[in-house]
């Protein structure tokens, strides 16, 4: 990949110093996993950060036998930059949802980058505040309805990650279980909410396509209380 697209793709180096990003492009590893594979164990947090080239992958929890999905992630993300700065025990992994191309750069050598170029280190920090801001709006949304809670994510997903289409935004067609877990929602009331969302045209859910198609974007956003 050229610097240049690496940079537009990825958010995070949009004001990071070109020779920055051309060394670590020098540096990062390819790899690529097919849908359901396991992209990083809960033993393999902190040795590497992540970036998602294409694909899509979740962030799940695990306490025994109970796992819910934490996060969702597209192409232009990243993950693992928090794990190199903490030593401690994970018990969360990282699965493919889909196909996923990914690159990934040592923490040793992206912590190295860190302090040598200020620029990319202050765009770390903004992008690690505005995640825990996210989190922090997830949390003050618990008591919502869930169809507001839904939409949030939706939204959230679609101006992430969304691809435009001729009658819509694409997203990838998260299954139902992992979309009620982000939105702190049951899987009953997340596949009552999408197949009503469905039938009034707000989006199209095509068994035939592995895309959710979010038609009427502009709903979505009114009922999820960004208008």
């Amino acid at each position: 990949m050229q610097t240049e697209a690496f940079s537009e793709l990825f958010p995070l180096f949009n004001a990071a110093n070109p020779e920055t990003v051309e060394w670590l492009l020098s540096v990062a590893v390819e790899h690529e996993y097919p849908t359901g594979r396991a992209v990083l164990m809960e033993d393999a947090w902190g040795n590497a950060v992540y970036f998602i080239v294409s694909g899509w992958v979740k962030v799940r929890r695990l306490s025994g036998d109970d796992v819910a999905t934490l996060a969702i992630l597209g192409r232009g993300d990243f993950f693992g930059e928090m794990a190199i700065l903490d030593e401690s025990p994970r018990s969360t992994d990282v699965i493919a949802l889909s196909p996923v191309q990914l690159l990934s750069i040592s923490a040793q050598r992206f912590i190295q980058t860190l302090f040598k170029d200020p620029q990319l280190h202050h765009r770390m920090l903004q992008l690690m505040v505005q995640r825990l801001r996210q989190t922090n709006l997830r949390f003050q949304r618990r008591h919502q309805p869930p169809a507001v809670k839904l939409a949030n994510t939706l939204v959230g997903l679609s101006e992430n990650y969304g691809q435009a289409s001729e009658n819509g935004v694409d997203i990838y067609k998260i299954p139902f279980k992992d979309l009620a877990d982000v939105t702190d929602i049951g899987v009953e009331e997340a596949t009552k909410i999408m197949e009503k969302l469905d039938d009034k045209g707000w989006l199209k859910i095509d068994p035939d396509e592995p895309v959710i198609r979010l038609i009427n974007l502009k709903q979505l956003t009114h009922l999820a209380g960004h208008a």
